[in-house]
């Protein structure tokens, strides 16, 4: 009998059916056991073409299956807190893609019904559980680069398809929520604390209403932290991490590569250069196997809910300075 975690999949989304599912299933504690769709015909292709067991034409016929204990939900972002509650509510323990919620209020929400529930959930950062990143932090805190004074980060795609849900404003559409999430939390996670205010730039995309060009500023007590993302400019990643001392450059930041090292680029004051490979793995796999051990040894989860939390209320708070031309705090 396997111990692994029994998992189910809310959705046909192309992360999970290309990216998640797959890696998950390379996992030593994850097992993917059903997957739902509103259209029972793409649940059983995505089944067979993955070699998923069930197949279910409702995501209620899935959270009713017992054999279930936990589910991920890529679902578009309006549907993430909706169908997390029911996950919850039916006694599922859920991975839930980012961002968690459509705001702050709704991410808040979650709280309560996972202490009403006892299940655990945690939005699905796989950076944070990412060897490269765990390894970034490590290097930061042993003073490798100085006293930390600032990160630059730059997240950007080009996607103009009006029926592609991240050009719909209505349902969580636009760059800061796809994407500009990503420099915000490992902002927060490699300065291990919150900003203190914020200031927000936004261009709007003028038929979708989403915002296409957003940049940010993150004020921290020692120091600061700087992005642009974009859903209409040349695809394009980087994140460095500034120190009294040097500077460490992240390769590929948020799309780890998984068919050859990560890499990091250091190089200090005088110099001089050294390249740090981190070992080939799937940040998927690990992200869904951290979490399903957590669930079988009844442990702590690696990412606690309430950073989820914290990072809407920065993402909210930037939407807030774009509207107001002013600083806003977190709250």
């Amino acid at each position: 009998m396997s111990n692994k975690v029994r998992w189910g999949i809310l959705g046909v989304a192309n992360i999970a059916v290309r990216q998640v599912i797959p890696a998950m299933q390379q996992g030593s504690w994850s097992e993917i056991r059903a997957i739902a769709s509103r259209d029972l015909a793409k649940a059983n292709q995505a089944a067979q073409s993955l070699g998923i067991p069930k197949a279910y034409g409702s995501y209620e016929e899935l959270l009713a299956d017992d054999e279930i204990e936990a589910i991920y939900n890529p679902l578009p972002n309006h549907l993430h807190v909706p169908w997390t509650i029911k996950a919850a509510e039916a006694g599922k323990h859920v991975l839930c893609e980012k961002p968690i919620g459509l705001n702050a209020r709704e991410a808040k929400s979650l709280l309560t019904i996972r202490d009403r529930t006892g299940v655990k959930i945690q939005e699905a950062f796989m950076v944070l559980t990412n060897p490269q990143w765990l390894g970034v932090r490590e290097l930061i805190n042993s003073g490798r680069i100085g006293e930390l004074r600032s990160i630059s980060g730059f997240f950007s795609y080009f996607n103009r398809d009006p029926q592609n849900v991240r050009n719909q404003p209505e349902i969580g559409g636009g760059a800061l929520m796809d994407i500009g999430c990503y420099p915000v939390t490992l902002s927060r996670f490699i300065f291990e604390t919150e900003p203190r205010r914020v200031m927000g730039l936004i261009e709007r995309d003028p038929d979708f209403g989403t915002d296409r060009l957003t940049s940010a500023i993150l004020d921290f007590a020692s120091g600061q932290a700087t992005f642009t993302c974009s859903t209409q400019l040349v695809p394009h990643q980087r994140m460095q991490c500034f120190g009294s001392d040097g500077q460490i450059e992240i390769e590929i930041p948020f799309n780890a590569p998984v068919d050859r090292p990560a890499r990091v680029l250091i190089s200090d004051r005088g110099g001089q250069k050294e390249t740090i490979e981190f070992p080939v793995g799937n940040q998927y796999t690990i992200q869904g196997d951290r979490f399903s051990q957590s669930i079988r040894e009844q442990s702590s989860q690696p990412i606690p809910l309430e950073e989820a939390v914290k990072n809407m209320e920065v993402i909210d708070a930037l939407f807030r300075s774009a509207e107001s031309g002013c600083w806003e705090v977190p709250s």
